[in-house]
């Protein structure tokens, strides 16, 4: 009987903190359910973050205006995979070549959550609206390519440059050769005509 009490006990707490599902709910935040959907609303606004907490997977809206976030690092939205909502909103954006991820996550989700984003750094570009951000003014963005892709290229830029070197060098083995033969045929026939004239003394004419 206490079993069964146990059980009804973990079931009712699951109703009333559906929260939890799918993977804790961060400390710094709230969390819950709302209109009973299957997603969760996660409200982690006006909290003085520095860098997103880790999230529960099945998070459907996400609250992160107003704290201190300066950038988000790449791929940390791709593991919410029921993300429709975002706001982000109210932080001091740093925009270089490290806010692309934010800007491009934000332009497939929410043009009006884009919208609303600006940003705090550096100086010629503050309170500048991070959708009217173009590549120019996000200076030299080095290393955009992992390490391991860099390795790749040149690998292949190397090997590209060797067919290459290697298709002109038979080009001019095969037109020397053809010069080579065209010269050999020309010194046998001019050989043969000589001999061909010497053993056939001239004609004399007749009177």
């Amino acid at each position: 009987m206490s079993g069964l009490r146990f059980i009804s006990a973990v079931g009712f707490a699951a109703l009333l903190l559906p929260g939890v599902q799918g993977g804790a709910c961060p400390s710094s935040c709230s969390c819950g359910a709302p209109g009973g959907s299957r997603g969760l609303h996660v409200d982690c606004s006006s909290r003085g973050l520095r860098a997103v907490p880790g999230l529960p997977r099945d998070t459907r809206s996400l609250d992160l205006s107003n704290n201190s976030l300066s950038r988000v690092p790449a791929g940390v939205l791709d593991t919410l995979p029921g993300l429709e909502r975002l706001d982000v909103a109210g932080n001091p954006w740093h925009c270089d070549c490290h806010i692309l991820y934010l800007k491009l996550w934000l332009q497939d989700l929410s043009a009006p959550s884009l919208a609303r984003v600006r940003c705090a750094s550096p100086a010629p570009i503050r309170m500048k609206p991070l959708a009217e951000l173009t590549g120019n003014e996000l200076g030299m963005c080095k290393r955009l390519l992992p390490v391991r892709c860099l390795g790749f290229f040149w690998r292949d830029l190397i090997l590209i440059a060797g067919a290459i070197i290697t298709l002109l060098l038979v080009a001019w083995a095969l037109k020397f050769s053809k010069k080579l033969v065209c010269q050999l045929n020309l010194g046998r026939y001019g050989a043969r005509g000589r001999l061909l004239r010497r053993h056939n003394p001239k004609s004399h004419k007749v009177h």
